[in-house]
């Protein structure tokens, strides 16, 4: 498995696929309907007008098998130094610490940007990701109740941190 910067017209579709996947089979995203080809061209614009790294994970074959990335975590200036993660890996290969490798190349960048604390917002039943975060240094912050429905049913929403040591010298406005 060797670790990649994601482009849109080589990885795109692989990501829409994965995502899609999840969206339709899992909670670990709020959404009710599958994404399309439009809404990923417009999401890898944002991420590269904000600079924000979409981080890959191919195998052998060149076959994408996970991603990661960030964003803003909230639009209010005060938050500048924060961000918002996901890790995304194919159903076919997940258990196999491709996760792990992403959310260390993910809290890497973060520091190297000088952001200050990395944020997951993880479906409180997802034990697998909550693992991967708790052995990366993340901690639960709080749990928002009942704050989703997905599948018939309420889900809370946990949210983990981690305090990066950066910037060095961080500035208001």
């Amino acid at each position: 498995m060797q670790i990649i910067e994601c482009i849109e017209k080589e990885h795109g579709g692989a990501i829409l696929e994965i995502l899609n996947h999840t969206i339709i089979n899992s909670t670990a995203l709020f959404a009710y309907h599958p994404r399309s080809p439009e809404n990923m061209r417009s999401w890898f614009q944002t991420k590269k007008d904000n600079n924000y790294p979409v981080i890959g994970a191919v195998d052998t074959d060149g076959t994408l098998v996970g991603f990661a990335s960030y964003g803003s975590f909230r639009q209010w200036p005060a938050y500048k130094y924060t961000v918002e993660h996901s890790i995304y890996i194919h159903p076919a290969h997940r258990r196999r610490t491709i996760g792990d490798k992403l959310l260390k190349q993910v809290i890497n960048r973060a520091e190297q940007q000088d952001y200050h604390v990395l944020i997951g917002a993880i479906e409180s039943t997802n034990q697998a990701s909550i693992r991967l975060h708790e052995k990366n240094g993340l901690a639960c912050c709080g749990t928002i109740k009942e704050v989703g429905f997905k599948f018939g049913t309420w889900l809370n929403l946990s949210f983990y941190q981690l305090v990066l040591t950066s910037p060095a010298s961080p500035v208001d406005g």
